[in-house]
């Protein structure tokens, strides 16, 4: 893959390298903006009619679409944040805020359709579904694919609780003597 240069980008877009940095403080904030667009367009909202099946699905989707170059891609683009904040922010607040957004349209018509359970927010939920794949995409210890992201996608909607067992809540660890 050609390196991507402010130059390059110049030159394509037939515009002056001014204009770009007008509009992007360097290469990074550049990809990271392409991306962004990029996988809004190939990975669409699921909306199969249940909550189940429209997350599943949105899993599978994003699993899908990182096996490809663009999981090559997300992981490089996460590598060049790790020294430089304001391009993390730019991830987080570009990419990453997207995708919420994306993902809380499926999460707000199941609350709606009393589909999940409502005392579960909507940032708390694609952690536990999608976090898994993220995992597996940087660390590389297991498959991304659709059928292996399927059933990461049950595990957390089922939850990981023998059903036989009581549920219980977490407490606070410090003990009143």
């Amino acid at each position: 893959m050609p390196l991507v240069t402010i130059d390059a980008v110049s030159s394509r877009a037939g515009v002056s390298k001014p204009t770009i940095y007008r509009h992007w403080p360097n290469r990074t904030a550049i990809a990271i903006d392409a991306f962004t667009a990029h996988m809004a367009e190939q990975v669409p909202i699921a909306d199969l009619g249940d909550a189940r099946s429209d997350l599943t699905e949105q899993v599978r989707r994003v699993a899908a679409f990182y096996t490809t170059h663009a999981g090559v891609i997300v992981s490089q683009l996460v590598a060049a944040t790790v020294f430089d904040e304001q391009a993390r922010q730019q991830l987080r607040n570009h990419f990453f805020s997207d995708r919420f957004t994306q993902t809380s349209i499926i999460w707000q018509r199941a609350l709606a359709r009393g589909e999940v359970n409502p005392d579960v927010d909507a940032g708390t939920a694609i952690d536990i579904l999608f976090g898994p794949i993220f995992f597996r995409l940087l660390v590389g210890h297991a498959p991304i694919d659709p059928n292996s992201a399927a059933i990461l996608a049950d595990a957390a909607l089922t939850g990981l609780s023998s059903p036989h067992r009581p549920q219980s809540r977490p407490t606070n660890s410090r003990r009143r003597k």
